[in-house]
């Protein structure tokens, strides 16, 4: 029996998915679970898996096709078998040829011209800024302008592109991040809640951990693993925190899924620790590790990307203070963790040095008012100062 391969819904609001690239050609036995193809979402390029034994037919979409979701792209058939008969006046090898073909020569090619291929927001966005595109060469495949870069020149203050500009071709991993983060920073309500905390707690409690986990030979614990126990257990408790914004009102989220912004050599992406309030802290970084070292390889999957109700990112790795963080949409906020260093405080009355940590809070103004943006962060703090009493 025929399996159709369509393009996945591997977000709550996605519509469409880019196809970046197919891993079988044509022709080629398949085997369920291997991945098949990459598609490009809002956050990450994804691998997705066959879902079936045979041979893959009926290929319908090529590198670079942006396709609604749902839609039959290919079929993975047994040998022999052909591909559903209403789907072979839509399989036109030779115009996917031509396709493929055009898209080679668009890459080698000149500047694109006025009817170039963009984006439906990126030719709205030229309109309002009165941007003329001739010899604009897009950053997106095959040179189709994108709304990053229509953005880019109205920033400049420039009307028409230089016909000798070059531009770096980014990754799509970096591009989206691009992207994504205009989108979020110039459409949603952002607004910023910093708080000081006793790391002294944590640092206790990690050495614990990190000897107990020594000693059973697991995966070596880090204080992010730490804060993703803690900061899930508090958003239990804030559940408005750990909502979306769903356009037009606020959605409730019952599970609390904890994404991790991680360092990749072209960018940053997020991996998804779902159901992270109920998860052991040794739990937590096994699978943390995981999900580095597959975003990494490039090799995330749709259950490592989906899901994620709060987003939090740590650069104190990297001996950073206090950095602001932008929201990851739809999602209400997301926590920025600074560095653990000693400083000078008062501790009854005299001087003491404690090692102390400085935590923003980035909300959503829409979903989130200031008092509970300060009550979560006012829990958060008394959980950091009692590891032990929270997790284990």
């Amino acid at each position: 029996m025929a399996i159709s391969v369509v393009m996945p819904a591997l977000e709550l609001t996605q519509e469409t998915g880019k196809l970046v690239a197919w891993r079988k050609r044509e022709g080629e036995r398949v085997t369920k679970g291997e991945v098949l193809l990459e598609v490009e979402t809002d956050k990450a390029v994804v691998e997705i898996e066959a879902a079936a034994d045979g041979v893959l037919a009926g290929v319908k979409a090529i590198a670079g096709d942006v396709i609604a979701v749902g839609k039959t792209i290919a079929w993975i058939i047994s040998p022999g078998e052909v591909v559903p008969q209403e789907e072979i006046d839509a399989v036109n090898p030779v115009a996917a040829a031509r396709t493929q073909v055009a898209r080679a020569a668009a890459a080698t090619s000149e500047p694109t011209p006025p009817g170039a291929k963009m984006s439906p927001k990126a030719r709205r966005l030229a309109r309002e800024h009165n941007i003329d595109i001739a010899g604009l060469r897009g950053s997106g495949p095959g040179g189709e302008i994108l709304a990053s870069d229509i953005l880019a020149f109205a920033e400049s203050g420039s009307k028409e592109a230089p016909a000798s500009a070059e531009t770096e071709t980014l990754s799509s991993v970096a591009r989206l991040m691009a992207e994504r983060t205009t989108q979020s920073w110039t459409s949603v309500p952002h607004f910023f809640v910093v708080r000081e905390i006793d790391a002294g707690p944590l640092v206790e409690a990690l050495e614990k951990f990190r000897s107990s986990e020594q000693k059973a030979g697991g995966v070596r614990i880090t204080h992010t693993d730490l804060l993703v126990a803690l900061g899930a257990r508090v958003l239990k408790k804030h559940p408005r925190m750990n909502a979306s914004w769903a356009g037009t009102g606020i959605r409730a989220n019952k599970d609390v899924n904890i994404a991790l912004a991680m360092a990749v050599n072209d960018g940053v992406v997020t991996g998804v620790i779902h159901n992270a309030d109920v998860l052991a802290v040794s739990q937590i970084a096994e699978q943390r590790r995981g999900l580095a070292e597959r975003a990494k390889a490039g090799q995330l999957r749709p259950a490592d990307i989906a899901g994620a109700t709060f987003t939090i990112s740590n650069l104190g790795m990297y001996g950073v203070d206090a950095f602001s963080a932008i929201i990851v949409p739809p999602q209400a906020a997301i926590l920025a963790v600074g560095s653990i260093s000693d400083r000078v405080v008062p501790v009854d009355g005299r001087a003491a040095i404690r090692p102390r940590m400085t935590v923003t809070l980035s909300c959503d103004h829409r979903v989130v008012d200031g008092a509970r943006a300060a009550q979560f962060l006012n829990d958060l703090s008394e959980a950091i100062c009692e590891p032990g009493s929270h997790v284990r």
